[in-house]
């Protein structure tokens, strides 16, 4: 009988060992090293933390999936591969505030295209709404598709156009992110 207990008790340590070894964690919140979208394998490349105000104030913990893993946030941004943007909020956040940080980073990194994107930006802060504590936005671009965007697990629409999703991921991960340790998270270099 106590071989058989030490043996379950093993296989109970080993089961968790390989669970861990099998997800990334920040600040508490972990994620998957890798998912499955629509068919499509993505591997975790990153995790950065949103910090707002002087006060570095945690807002939420991002994850960046991928297709094809790398480091160059460009390249990235303009690759028309299937990738994944989970935002997993440590903080109640108004979906005002949302809708800002999108109009600002949209301006920042969309150059003299700004006005091409207006109709998408509005729909896209159409669809926000407060964020609690523990929830979370997905934004999943699928070529030929476009940038799908789920909140609190609900599905809320596609917005059409590889340019939009450009210029999306680029608010992350081009050279004015909302902060640098997020953006070097997300590309794995921190």
């Amino acid at each position: 009988m106590k071989l058989g207990m030490a043996v379950v008790i093993l296989s109970i340590v080993l089961l968790v060992t390989s669970v861990s070894a099998h997800a990334m964690e920040m600040n508490g919140v972990e994620y998957p090293d890798a998912i499955t979208v629509n068919g499509v394998d993505l591997v975790l490349n990153g995790l950065g933390k949103r910090e707002a105000t002087i006060f570095n104030v945690d807002v939420y913990i991002a994850a960046l999936y991928l297709e094809h893993t790398g480091s160059d946030g460009y390249a990235i941004c303009q690759s028309d591969q299937t990738k994944r943007l989970i935002l997993h909020f440590v903080r109640d956040v108004s979906g005002g505030d949302i809708a800002g940080a999108w109009a600002e980073g949209f301006m920042k990194n969309s150059g003299d295209d700004l006005a091409v994107y207006e109709s998408r930006i509005l729909t896209l802060n159409s669809w926000m709404t407060e964020m609690k504590d523990g929830e979370r936005m997905m934004f999943t671009y699928t070529p030929g598709i476009g940038l799908q965007v789920s909140v609190k697990g609900t599905a809320m629409g596609i917005i059409e156009g590889s340019d939009f999703a450009t210029v999306f991921f680029s608010i992350w991960l081009g050279d004015d992110p909302p902060n640098g340790g997020l953006r070097e998270g997300l590309l794995g270099l921190d």
